[in-house]
């Protein structure tokens, strides 16, 4: 298995470069930059275009690319125009407020996930699976950002059970008890609302899994040599039925990415996903290229960790 690792690893250096490559041009590609549209119309142009020289910005597009992904393997992802700070330090800023949002949504969707869909697989058929099963098809049918204003709207709004903006209440101290708890209050509605729908796809795959396996010849031979259903589900058919389960993981990880843009913005919750739209809107292109890159090497790693997991979990299979 390490030596599958390795190499995946070797391969990940390429992908890494070229996803570099076309997030640049991408960027490149946008109209106008991050002097454009931002700044005092009652400066010089003369000015304005000295600047655009001091930064590098009249340079070819290769000889851009090689100073910004010269100083990105040293660590420095350059200047926001916007903030007038290290793009580093301001990822840094964010980053934790995503990953924390993240973590709670991958906690709720595995909660809500793995007892709906071994409930739908186990009693397939019965009402309680039509029910299990009409959630995950309204799920499939609902966009993310429709279903989150929604939830927004109801809980946050017309209920007040849950705040509507922020990570944390304002004059919480770092450290103590009541700003954990803040900051644990003001994720759970953006966690929930993105998990409800990213675990349809769990709930589904997993039902099918069981109804699958439930057919398979050593659970037919369980049976005939009298042994429980209890023994039979727990012993055999689900532990065979969560091994894919598992692998999906990494790809959990992905899925969360595109996810946590749309959250963000629709919650106001200070993460790198609202400042990457903020970033679009006024062509701050240095936070804009960092968090793309950032973000795909996220998929890139997560695909890598799906294929260790499952290897991990079944040692039948071994990814060549």
């Amino acid at each position: 298995m390490w030596k599958t690792i390795v190499r995946r690893i070797f391969v990940m250096i390429p992908q890494i470069f070229f996803l570099s490559l076309l997030v640049f041009l991408l960027a490149k590609a946008m109209p106008g930059d991050a002097l454009t549209g931002s700044i005092d119309p009652n400066i010089d142009p003369a000015a304005i275009e000295a600047q655009r020289e001091r930064l590098g910005l009249n340079n070819p597009w290769f000889i851009q690319y090689w100073d910004w992904i010269k100083n990105a393997v040293t660590g420095d992802l350059g200047q926001s125009f916007r903030f007038k700070m290290p793009v580093t330090q301001l990822i840094g800023e964010r980053m934790m407020n995503t990953v924390w949002l993240s973590v709670a949504t991958l906690i709720l969707t595995y909660v809500i996930a793995v007892p709906l869909g071994i409930i739908s697989g186990r009693y397939n058929d019965t009402w309680s699976d039509r029910l299990i099963t009409g959630y995950t098809y309204l799920g499939f049918a609902a966009p993310l950002f429709i279903f989150a204003l929604l939830m927004l709207w109801v809980f946050g709004f017309q209920l007040g059970w849950f705040p509507t903006e922020g990570s944390v209440a304002p004059g919480s101290a770092a450290g103590t008890f009541a700003y954990a708890m803040s900051k644990i209050y003001h994720l759970l509605l953006p966690s929930l609302s993105m998990a409800l729908i990213t675990t349809v796809s769990t709930v589904q795959y997993l039902r099918s899994e069981i109804i699958d396996t439930k057919q398979k010849d050593f659970v037919l031979t369980a049976r005939a040599k009298g042994a429980s259903e209890s023994r039979i589900y727990n012993r055999h058919i689900l532990r065979n039925s969560l091994l894919p389960i598992a692998a999906f993981f990494g790809y959990e990880i992905t899925g969360l990415i595109g996810g946590t843009v749309f959250i963000e913005n629709i919650f106001s919750y200070p993460g790198m996903g609202q400042l990457f739209i903020s970033s679009i809107s006024i062509r701050d292109f240095s936070v804009v290229t960092s968090l793309v890159l950032l973000f795909g090497i996220a998929s890139i790693v997560g695909a890598l960790l799906s294929d260790m997991i499952l290897s991990a979990v079944d040692p039948r299979i071994r990814i060549k």
